[in-house]
């Protein structure tokens, strides 16, 4: 169980689209306005759980004009959104957008998100330290998810307030916006070789 939790914090923890988003909107809007979001990841992130659990995940995946069609979709959104970061200019912008995001948008945004299938299928189809007691195994292994994943996301929609908040050179600023995109085009290179790999 301790091998799971380790696993949790460091594959939630880094940067992926759901906390670069997170982020980027707490720069955006603010802490309290961002909240609808964070909570549509969350819910997003549980729809995934449950599709990993059932297996319709594996189902869904195992077609490969359909995997292909949400790993291309998947993939688009994180080349805009890594340009968007790339080319903000000389300002702390993780993500630029028209309005405030909403519950919806989280849901939505995690659900293509093809990084949090590849964590999500890792952690409950590994680390199985109750083979005789599968319900209590999967049981805790949401609750520890959830634990751990709501307090991170919130934690980097603060780190998104607080970076905004400073009053950072133009240069440190470019240079943040550029590793944040570097971060996120890591992120489309190994989700796509991930997820288009043959299913075993």
């Amino acid at each position: 169980m301790l091998s799971f939790t380790l696993a949790v914090l460091f594959l939630i923890i880094t940067p992926g689209p759901a906390v670069l988003t997170a982020a980027g909107f707490g720069a955006s809007y603010g802490f309290r306005r961002s909240i609808g979001y964070v909570i549509g990841l969350l819910v997003g992130a549980n729809l995934i759980m449950l599709l990993v659990i059932t297996g319709l995940s594996a189902i869904v995946l195992s077609a490969p004009w359909l995997r292909f069609v949400l790993v291309t979709i998947s993939l688009l959104f994180l080349i805009y959104l890594a340009s968007k970061i790339a080319f903000a200019g000389s300002r702390i912008a993780f993500i630029r957008a028209e309005r405030p995001p909403g519950f919806w948008s989280g849901v939505l945004i995690q659900t293509v998100n093809s990084k949090a299938y590849a964590v999500m299928t890792s952690l409950f189809t590994g680390f199985n330290y109750a083979p005789n007691a599968f319900v209590f195994e999967v049981a805790t292994k949401i609750l520890i998810a959830n634990a751990l994943w709501l307090p991170i996301h919130l934690l980097w929609l603060w780190a998104g307030v607080q970076l905004h908040a400073l009053d950072l050179s133009a240069r440190v600023q470019r240079l943040i916006n550029f590793a944040m995109a570097g971060a996120l085009l890591a992120v489309v290179v190994l989700s796509g070789l991930s997820l288009l790999s043959p299913a075993t």
